[in-house]
């Protein structure tokens, strides 16, 4: 009980500093001469608001770790204080990183702004959160993230379009490659470990059939259904799956059964990351990437190889 009265201490101890930093988050004004302060939950919205603000903003990207299951990340004192300090924070929403609210909370601020990409556009908890990888929320959320940063530094509001017309030419070619395989392998059937592809299929026209109960289960963290799972295996034993989508960052011994099944079956296993992956990389080129591998996966099947 001392060692749980001592840590509700120091956590005490800390949340009082970090109130106290907002004093000094306040002297951060983005309209000043110096940068905008953002902050975002995770890396794929730091990579996307970084290349709006380019010269005119310091990003921090909470969650990057690539050996790490973000739906499991606890925040610290150093989350506390980069919040507290932000004049600018973006988060996901869904539920997929109520951490960050926590934090928001226990450092009010009247002249921070926060964008929720959920909210923006129209989810709600309960719903998939893997909305970086819907093209669509992408565009939405990238348009905003313009708007908001145009209102923190009005001065700037030209050089922030100009930025933000750059990133949508080259968040184009990644998009572009969605539609390619939607029209060369639309209504293919695959499957994924993890609904983190859900959004991505439904944008390619491909058909997803592995069991909702399974992919839905496992990126919450629960042990599926067994039905569930005996229908996925039936599924990669038939041969009516043609690629397996395997999320590396939510691994358990079940998913590794499954891709473990899917290799003996010959069945292309394509890897898919829920942070940028390198972390230095951009989104664009991360998301270009695993769609790639995707093509190629989906080929490679179409030719029978």
């Amino acid at each position: 009980m001392k060692g749980k009265q001592i840590l509700a201490a120091v956590a005490v101890v800390v949340v009082i500093g970090v109130v106290l930093l907002v004093s000094n988050a306040k002297n951060l004004s983005g309209n000043s001469g110096g940068k905008i302060q953002v902050v975002a939950a995770e890396n794929f919205w730091g990579s996307l608001v970084s290349q709006i603000g380019g010269k005119d903003v310091n990003v921090t990207s909470i969650v990057s770790d690539p050996n790490a299951d973000p739906h499991e990340y606890e925040s610290n004192a150093a989350d506390a204080r980069d919040m507290a300090t932000a004049n600018y924070v973006i988060l996901n929403g869904v539920g997929y990183d109520d951490w960050a609210n926590k934090l928001l909370s226990a450092s009010p601020s009247s002249s921070r702004k926060v964008l929720t990409v959920a909210n923006l556009v129209g989810k709600k908890e309960g719903d998939n959160p893997h909305l970086w990888y819907n093209p669509a929320y992408v565009n939405v959320a990238v348009v905003q993230m313009e708007k908001d940063l145009a209102a923190i530094k009005p001065g700037d509001a030209g050089y922030f379009e100009s930025q933000l017309h750059t990133l949508q030419g080259s968040l184009a070619q990644y998009q572009n490659r969605i539609t390619s395989i939607k029209k060369q392998y639309g209504g293919t059937q695959v499957a994924a470990t993890e609904d983190i592809f859900a959004y991505l299929a439904n944008a390619a026209g491909l058909n997803l059939v592995s069991p909702p109960e399974f992919t839905e289960a496992v990126a919450e963290g629960n042990d599926p259904p067994a039905s569930s799972v005996a229908t996925f295996q039936q599924q990669l034993q038939s041969g009516q799956v043609k690629v397996l989508v395997y999320n590396e960052q939510t691994v358990t011994p079940l998913t590794t059964s499954i891709k473990q099944l899917a290799a003996q079956q010959d069945i292309p296993i394509v890897g898919v990351t829920e942070t940028i992956q390198p972390p230095d990389t951009s989104f664009q080129v991360w998301m270009n990437a695993e769609l790639l591998d995707l093509e190629n996966a989906l080929n490679a099947q179409a030719l029978g190889q």
